[in-house]
């Protein structure tokens, strides 16, 4: 059949089209489907499409599927996705997609889908995403997840973000990080959240912080960290803050300390306490002091404890 006759072909004709008849059909009579024709095909008819078929598709065709055709498209079919016809999909269709579809989108694919798009993807459909797929996200489409999707993000894709995804990256949707997530971002990843994005972490996600990342903190971000999350953070952590971080600590924060946590200060720590945070010590937190720690006060800190 010529291209002529395809495009002549009545719905019904085209829907009664068996799998043979539509592997038949060549790139070019394929690429003649009108859009009424693409959504006539049966859900076999779909699945049987191969992969220059789907390509030679219009971005119109593909955009008027139903989502019960786009679930039918094979791995292969999704692959094969221009990044035209990736843009053309409703949000419908992209919510239909299963989860071993949306982990077959090319990263070309992925960078195609559009920040109304991003939104409509499952849960299910976000955790499956590769590592390379989330790496090749544009700022502005990661910034669109919702927060049920941020959580769904495996560690390995949470690892993969860039440092300028992450910086792009909501208040909800950092609050949004579980711990197992929280602990799988890059030093690199934690210098680039914003004073804004570490107050918002979550207690449990704060816990979850490696040393390294912990004494990755720019000395803003550490003086941005809620008492909260001070207090959730275990000892190992604080013991992990740089002279330069500890300086930067609040009183508010300092007064949370644990005594256990005083007690493990280094010696280096305990020098570059101010004043200020010195003089905001409790008894206990004073008495903690190991006698290393003690040594290593500054008169000027010295000076600024209390008589009670």
């Amino acid at each position: 059949m010529t291209t002529a006759q395809v495009a002549a072909l009545t719905t019904a004709q085209v829907a009664a089209f068996t799998t043979v008849d539509v592997a038949a059909l060549t790139a070019g009579q394929a690429a003649a489907l009108s859009t009424a024709q693409a959504a006539a095909l049966s859900t076999a008819s779909v699945a049987a499409l191969t992969t220059d078929q789907v390509t030679a598709l219009t971005a119109a065709a593909v955009g008027a599927f139903t989502t019960a055709q786009v679930a039918a498209l094979t791995t292969a079919g999704i692959a094969a996705l221009t990044t035209a016809e990736v843009a053309a999909m409703t949000t419908a269709q992209v919510a239909a997609l299963k989860a071993a579809q949306a982990a077959a989108l090319t990263t070309a694919g992925v960078v195609a889908l559009t920040t109304a798009q991003v939104p409509a993807l499952s849960t299910a459909a976000v955790a499956a995403l590769t590592t390379a797929q989330v790496a090749a996200m544009e700022t502005a489409d990661v910034a669109a997840l919702t927060t049920a999707q941020v959580a769904s993000l495996t560690a390995a894709g949470i690892a993969a973000l860039t440092t300028a995804q992450v910086a792009n990256m909501t208040t909800a949707q950092v609050a949004a990080l579980k711990a197992t997530q929280a602990a799988a971002l890059t030093t690199s990843d934690v210098v680039a959240l914003t004073t804004g994005q570490v107050a918002a972490l979550s207690t449990a996600a704060a816990a979850a912080l490696t040393t390294a990342q912990v004494a990755a903190m720019e000395t803003a971000d550490v003086a941005a960290l809620t008492t909260a999350q001070v207090v959730a953070m275990k000892g190992t952590q604080i013991s992990a803050l740089t002279a330069a971080q500890f300086a930067a600590l609040t009183t508010a924060q300092v007064a949370v300390l644990t005594t256990a946590e005083i007690a493990a200060l280094t010696t280096a720590q305990v020098a570059a306490l101010t004043a200020a945070e010195v003089a905001a010590f409790t008894t206990a937190q004073v008495a903690a002091l190991s006698t290393a720690g003690i040594a290593a006060l500054t008169t000027a800190e010295v000076a600024a404890m209390t008589t009670a």
